[in-house]
Formats: structure tokens, C-alpha cells, sequence
């Protein structure tokens, strides 16, 4: 018995399948994925064990079969179900769709377990043999609908992660169609697709395997050039793939005796599998990509294609996605990489983060204008590679990596983007997916292509600073109106003063003073409320000013309506340089809007902290807090305002730019639901006035920084 081919294929499919469901309940059933691949695997290791037990004994009989059948096919449908409810949630497959699916699947089961249960029970042969085969084919045939619609739909980042799945239910369904629709044709299950069923069972269980293990290792997408060599170079494989194959199968018939048909189907089904998983690899068309360009060209890149990429990407005039993003994509795809981040310089001289694509962003985002690397890109145009850097670091002189780059777990190539001569960007790239030799072409081209880049990143904040110049103009020109308003009010309040010593006893005056003073003070209510703008010409002289009692004296005036602000902690004496209106105004501002987002059941609480020749105030509220969105495009935009007619929407962006002014800096953490903490940085007034000491004095005014000790 145990040289039946039938017996040694199914005992195959049941200690793998075995294997598979230990693998997956030991380590991985946090995902309904997961849980209905074990409980496939264990329908699929009791149907391959009562085929192996009907062998051997006689038992069970064909209904028992019958029925283990069609509960594996329940089983796998099952996963598929639950692979297709993961494509609807990412919003890809429509829910129509998926109801027709699910309700035709449901009603095939159901009917045919139904009938095969009154035949086993009470002996009513309702359904023929014929059609119970047709049930079969349709079970397949809606099995690799499924599978079509699951991979169609995914994205394709996310069709990595069920790559080997699909394939290995594709290919069971697609096994069984093929054997059935055999059947029905002549009458009777092929001996040869019976007898290779166990075996092509079992050897899809590594693909399942694979699939589990590395289930939440997502791979790199490329961007591919020379596409043409490539897409021929396949064809040409394929058809050479597909001709071994048939001389391949042929001799297996002949040379296999009893077992030759069979040999023939399991070698078949089995050989296609592996082509359709060597054509999906992104891993294999990484490597054939790198192999082409390496051994079929003489220059490593095709120009003209990879010109005309770049002019198709730039060209888009949309901010979907945002021209940094963009750009980064397009210096990423010149090495074979999808991942990279890019800082440009801001107006303080420090560079700071735009863009990240693929790319775990640490907490500390900002390059520093007096950093190592800047230094270095100040005097020489290079591309610093963080893999020879960290296999020799005196190659580059002991060169120290900002911390925002040095946190990045694979980051490789630092690009500098130069405006003319000046340093204007930072661009960094993450590692490729395959190994990637680069040369004098790589460089040469990544360099050409970041300049162009940079004058596009330099007009496009030309654009927005234009922009924005011309809003605050139009915020000008609306302010006359305002100016003529108060004019105005001012007449009408001076020729009351200028008339009150002659008609203070009369009441007719008294009535119309009080009605001109009502109306007064509501128009200048309305128009103090609408000019909040900014005022560069006024800036005030700095003088020493006590932080902590004007903090205090903030707290007095905002505590008149809850919520109440309070002070926490200690108050330390904080000295700083700043004019008293205006930074009262920033700060007091600050505060109100603490107020405005939060209930007046909430808490509003404040903080004074030294560190390092600095004060920190922190503002917590526990309001409504802001996204990470809001906060990074919106909440220090200019006009950019969530008050409606309220606000002008440039009391934030004033706040920051005065603190800066006084060399500070403003930082927000804000979750919604929980509140919001504001963190103004100012400098004290003794560390500014201190002078610096000589060394540090030299140093900074060194272009490179000594790499020896001073004798």
C-alpha cells in the first residue's frame, strides 16, 4: 500500500500542512488572516489524513469525504474572504462587489453541504455526479475570482505582503479546476491529477511558510529604467522557461512508467508556480535590472529616459504630493532606492526638514547652520556615503553626522543642493533593496540632477515668500479702511470732549454722549477684534525685562473667566531682552488661545523653566488639541485661521517670528482629544550679553574645524 503514489502524496499534504498549522499557531494568530491559514491548514491535514485512512482501512466513506471536501474548500475561501475584507478596509474593493462575492460563495456552500447532509442522512440522492462536479468547478472558479479581485485591488506596496499567498491558493484552485472540468469531460477524476494533488498540495505549504514569516517585512519599491531590455529579456526567458518545460514533461511521461501521468501534472503545475513567483519578485527584477545595465550598456544610465522621468515629474504644477516629496523620489530612483528625506534652509540659516518618503523621522529633525556636514558642503561639492563613513570614518576626517541623519537606520548617501555656489538643501538617500555599485556616472548624474532640482525648490519658495508678501500688502490696503473708521470715531469722541464744558447739564446731551460712546466702543471693539496684523516698522527697543512678573501679571488679566490659568512650580527670577508691549502681546496671545480651546471645566497651567542660558515658558491646556497636520502646515501660516471672521489667522505666525527675533524659538506638542503644550524659548539677558569665549570664537570662524590638538 505504501507504494501507491496516491497514499505517498496525500501523507506528504498531511505532515505539511501539519507542520504549517504549528508554525502558525505557535508564533503568528494575532491577525484574522493568520487564524484562517490555520484553521485552512487543519481542514486541509484531516481531508489529505481520510483520504490516507480510506486507503488503508475502507473508511471513511465517500459522503465523510465528500463533505471534508467541501469543508477545505470553506476553509481557504474563508482566508480569502479575510484577506479580501483586508483589501475593503484600505477602501479598495467596492462593498458591492464584495457582498455578490461573499452571498455567491455562501449560497454554493450551503446548497451543496445541504443536500450532500440529507443524502448521508436519509438517503436522498438529490444531486448527480455531474453535479456535484459543476459545484466543484464553481467553488474554483469563484476561488481564483477571488484571488483576482484581492490582488487587482491591493495597492501595490501592499500587494507584497500577500504575494506568496495569493499564489500558492491560485494555484490550489486553479489545480482543482483543471482536474474537475478533466472529470467532467470523461466521465471520471484522472488518475494522474488524483494521484499529484497530495504532492502539488504539499508543495505550496513553503509558500505559505514564507509568506507567515516575513509578514510584516515590507518590501522596496523600484523605479526601473531600461524597461524595454527588461520586459524583452523576460519574454525571451519566459519563452525559453516555457519550451524546457515541455521537453521537460515529456520525458518525465515516458521515463516515469506507472507514475509517469502523474510526474507530468505535479512537474507541470509545479514549474509554473515557481515561474509565476520568479516573475513577481521585485527582489529577482532589482538584481536583473543592475546585471542588465552592467553587462549590455555602455553607460550605466539611459539619459534621454531618465531626463524625460524628471521633466514628467516636475512638470506637475499640483502640490499632490508636495514638489520636496517629489524631489526626493527622483534623486531615491537614480540609485534604485524609494526611501530618502530632504532639509532646505530656512531663514535663520538652519536647515529644516520638508519632505520624508519611507523614512522613520526621529524626534529631532533640524540640521544645524554651524554642523560638520554643512561646513563640508560649504567648501566641497561631495556625496558623503554613510557606509564607507561608518566602515572608516577618518576617510572624511572624523566628520561628525547631524543627529536628525545619524538616528536614520538606513540612511546612505548625503546630497548636498547648491542654489549658484550657495548650499541650499540637504537631501538624503535610504539604501537600496539591492546592491548597488556606484561610480563616477552615479555621482556625476546625482549631482546634475540635484542642482536642477534646487532651482526648482529655490523658485517655488520665491513664489510662496511673493505670495505671502503680497497678503500681508492686501492686509495693508484693508487696514486704510480700518484707519478711516477710527478717524472717524476719534472726530466724534473729540468734539464731545470739545462740547462737553457747555452742555454737561443738558440732558439731551448726556443721552446723545452716552449713545456716541456706546457706538464708539462697539466699532472699536469690531476693529481691534479684525487688525491683528503684523508691524515691522515698529518692532520697540529691547530692554531687560523681569519674565516671571510679567507672567504673573498675564495670569491676573486672563483669570477673569474660566477657564482660570494658573502658575505651577517655582518662579525663578528670568531676566530677558525684549520690548514689554510687544512680547506681552505674543505671549498674552498664546494664552488666549489656550483659553479658546479649552472648556471651562478645563486646566490651563504655566511653567518657568532656566536651562542652559535659556527660559522656557510652557503653556499646557487640556482643550482640543491639534493634529500633527495642523500643527506642521497650518498653525504658523500666515491667513491660515480656524476663528472664521474672528482672527486674520497670523496671531501664531506673529508669536513665532518676534520670538525668533530674540533668538528663541517656539515648539508645539498637541494631541487631539488630549490638549496642547506650547514652549516659548528666549534667551536670558546675561547670556546674551556674555561675551564668548576666545576658543569658541576661532572655531566658529574656521571654515573646517581643526582635526588636530592645538600644540
Amino acid at each position: 500500500m505504501l507504494s501507491d503514489f496516491s497514499v505517498i502524496s496525500h501523507v506528504a499534504a498531511a505532515l505539511t500542512f501539519g507542520m504549517l498549522a504549528v508554525l502558525v499557531v505557535t508564533r503568528y494568530t494575532r491577525r484574522d488572516i493568520d487564524r484562517a491559514l490555520f484553521l485552512a491548514a487543519i481542514v486541509t491535514t484531516l481531508w489529505s489524513t481520510a483520504l490516507i485512512v480510506q486507503s488503508f482501512w475502507g473508511f471513511p466513506s465517500f459522503f465523510i469525504r465528500y463533505l471534508l471536501e467541501l469543508l477545505r474548500y470553506s476553509a481557504w475561501i474563508l482566508l480569502l474572504f479575510a484577506m479580501l475584507r483586508n483589501s475593503f478596509r484600505q477602501g479598495s474593493l467596492t462593498g458591492q462587489l464584495k457582498k455578490i462575492l461573499g452571498v455567491s460563495t455562501v449560497v454554493l456552500l450551503v446548497l451543496l453541504v445541504g443536500f450532500g447532509m440529507l443524502e448521508y442522512v436519509f438517503g436522498l440522492s438529490i444531486l448527480s455526479g455531474k453535479t456535484r462536479l459543476l459545484g466543484q468547478i464553481a467553488l474554483s472558479l469563484l476561488g481564483l475570482s477571488l484571488v483576482e479581485q484581492i490582488w487587482r485591488n491591493s495597492p501595490g506596496f501592499g500587494r507584497s505582503s500577500m504575494k506568496y499567498l495569493c499564489i500558492g491558493v491560485a494555484t490550489l484552485f486553479a489545480f482543482d479546476f483543471f482536474m474537475y472540468a478533466d472529470a467532467l469531460l470523461f466521465g471520471q477524476v484522472s488518475d494522474s491529477f488524483w494521484n499529484a494533488r497530495g504532492f502539488v498540495n504539499a508543495l505550496l505549504v513553503p509558500l505559505f511558510a514564507i509568506n507567515v514569516i516575513n509578514t510584516r517585512k515590507q518590501p522596496v519599491d523600484f523605479q526601473l529604467s531600461r524597461s524595454a531590455v527588461f520586459h524583452a529579456g523576460t519574454l525571451v526567458f519566459a519563452g525559453g522557461y516555457l519550451l524546457c518545460l515541455a521537453v521537460g514533461g515529456y520525458y518525465v511521461r515516458v521515463l516515469g512508467g506507472d507514475w509517469g501521468d502523474a510526474l507530468q501534472v505535479l512537474f507541470f503545475t509545479i514549474s509554473l508556480a515557481f515561474l509565476a513567483t520568479l516573475v513577481l519578485s521585485r527582489r529577482i527584477r532589482a538584481k536583473l535590472m543592475v546585471r542588465i545595465s552592467k553587462n549590455f550598456f555602455d553607460y550605466k544610465y539611459d539619459y534621454r529616459e531618465e531626463w524625460l522621468k524628471m521633466t514628467r515629474e516636475l512638470a506637475n504644477l499640483s502640490d499632490d504630493p508636495p514638489l520636496p516629496e517629489r524631489v526626493t523620489r527622483i534623486l531615491a530612483g537614480l540609485v534604485e532606492s524609494n526611501s530618502g528625506a530632504i532639509w532646505l534652509k530656512d531663514d535663520r540659516g538652519s536647515f529644516t526638514l520638508k519632505a520624508s518618503v519611507n523614512t522613520p523621522i526621529g524626534k529631532y529633525t533640524d540640521i544645524e547652520s554651524n554642523s560638520d556636514l554643512v561646513r563640508l558642503f560649504n567648501h566641497r561639492d561631495w556625496i558623503v556615503n554613510l557606509q564607507e563613513y561608518r566602515a572608516d570614518p577618518v576617510a572624511y576626517d572624523l566628520l561628525e553626522i547631524p543627529e536628525a541623519i545619524a538616528n536614520i537606520p538606513d540612511a546612505w548617501l548625503v546630497i548636498p543642493l547648491y542654489l549658484d555656489n550657495e548650499l541650499y538643501g540637504i537631501a538624503m538617500v535610504g539604501a537600496p533593496y539591492a546592491q548597488v555599485e556606484l561610480n563616477w556616472e552615479n555621482f556625476d548624474l546625482v549631482k546634475v540632477v540635484a542642482r536642477q532640482t534646487c532651482n526648482l525648490l529655490a523658485q517655488a519658495d520665491a513664489q510662496h515668500r511673493l505670495s505671502r508678501a503680497m497678503q500681508f500688502e492686501a492686509v495693508s490696503k484693508a487696514s486704510a479702511f480700518m484707519i478711516h473708521d477710527l478717524k472717524t470715531v476719534i472726530s466724534q469722541l473729540s468734539l464731545l470732549v470739545k462740547n462737553a464744558p457747555k452742555h454737561r447739564h443738558n440732558p439731551a446731551f448726556i443721552d446723545d454722549m452716552i449713545d456716541t460712546t456706546d457706538h464708539a466702543v462697539r466699532k472699536m471693539s469690531n476693529l481691534v477684534g479684525h487688525m491683528r496684523r503684523p508691524s515691522p516698522e515698529d518692532e520697540g527697543e529691547q530692554e531687560p525685562l523681569d519674565l516671571t512678573s510679567l507672567v504673573v501679571s498675564l495670569l491676573e488679566h486672563y483669570s477673569l473667566t474660566p477657564p482660570r490659568p494658573r502658575l505651577e512650580g517655582k518662579t525663578p527670577q528670568a531676566v530677558v531682552l525684549a520690548d514689554e508691549e510687544q512680547l506681552r502681546s505674543v505671549l498674552g496671545h498664546l494664552i488666549q488661545n489656550a483659553k479658546d480651546a479649552t472648556p471651562p471645566e478645563g486646566e490651563i497651567t504655566l511653567s518657568l523653566k532656566i536651562a542652559r542660558g535659556n527660559v522656557v515658558l510652557f503653556i499646557h491646556d487640556s482643550g482640543c488639541g491639534m493634529t500633527e497636520e495642523f500643527i506642521n502646515c497650518q498653525l504658523f501660516k500666515p491667513f491660515e485661521s480656524t476663528k472664521g471672521l474672528t482672527g486674520m489667522g497670523i496671531g501664531a505666525f506673529q508669536a513665532r517670528e518676534y520670538v525668533q527675533k530674540l533668538g528663541g524659538s517656539i515648539d508645539v506638542t498637541s494631541e487631539p482629544g488630549v490638549g496642547s503644550c506650547f514652549s516659548v524659548r528666549i534667551p536670558l539677558a546675561e547670556a546674551q550679553t556674555k561675551p564668548a569665549p576666545q576658543s569658541q570664537v576661532l572655531t566658529e570662524t574656521m571654515p573646517v574645524p581643526p582635526r588636530k590638538n592645538a600644540n
